[in-house]
């Protein structure tokens, strides 16, 4: 089934309508979220609406070429599967197990690849996705959290960016989406969310794998930490 745009556009203002998600830029000037035509986005993780949040603030034109990653346990089998791949054009990656997800972890900054980075065969479909000119939308941490925490990043971002070093990394962090639909529940809760669309990044020359995860996980950690917003706030 071919989806068209004009139903992926009419479905993106259903879904934002009653997210009440907001996407604004990083910065002081005021200026639109920008979407390159090819990124590896990559978000924080708190509800199964965070990819479908995310994919729905972009740009209709890009929405076809953009690859969600999305967890076969959940979105890979009936009905779910069905709008996961043929609307959304998900690739979906079987986890073997959840890591842990605590205020303990969520503090380190240390990144280990022992036991937590992607298949190599999940990976292999995420560079085949760049390497045919498509975006993906990723979530570094593995599993959902708690919403206001970012736990440790897997290593799968860094050897993405170091693949295609010229797509930029586009941080974007979710805030609010966890409340929206908690661990456990199936029907949404009306909230105010937040897309903050982030400045690219890019692996510098010298940068180790721990140094640049730190870095990208140190945005979506230092966006959770500002001022929250309230359910007020609706400008």
């Amino acid at each position: 089934m071919k989806v068209s745009n004009v139903f992926r556009r009419g479905l993106s203002g259903l879904i934002t309508t009653a997210s009440g998600a907001r996407p604004t830029a990083e910065g002081a000037d005021g200026g639109e979220p920008q979407f390159p035509p090819q990124a590896i986005y990559y978000a924080n993780h708190s509800s199964h609406l965070d990819f479908v949040t995310l994919w729905a603030i972009m740009p209709a034109e890009l929405q076809p070429r953009v690859r969600p990653i999305a967890a076969a346990d959940y979105w890979g089998s009936g009905l779910k599967k069905s709008i996961a791949t043929r609307i959304f054009n998900a690739h979906l990656v079987h986890r073997s197990n959840d890591r842990p997800h605590t205020r303990a972890d969520a503090r380190t900054s240390r990144q280990t690849d022992s036991g937590s980075s992607p298949k190599t065969s999940q990976l292999t479909g995420m560079t085949e996705i760049l390497d045919a000119g498509d975006s993906l939308i990723i979530f570094p941490e593995g599993t959902r959290g708690p919403g206001d925490e970012v736990a440790t990043f897997q290593a799968g971002l860094y050897r993405l960016a170091c693949h295609a070093p010229d797509v930029p990394v586009v941080p974007v962090t979710l805030k609010n989406l966890g409340r929206m639909l908690p661990k456990g529940e199936i029907i949404p809760v009306p909230h105010l969310s937040q897309v903050v669309v982030h400045k690219p990044l890019h692996v510098e020359p010298t940068e180790s794998q721990e140094d640049f995860l730190t870095r990208a996980r140190a945005v979506l950690v230092h966006e959770l930490q500002s001022k929250p917003q309230t359910e007020g706030d609706t400008e």
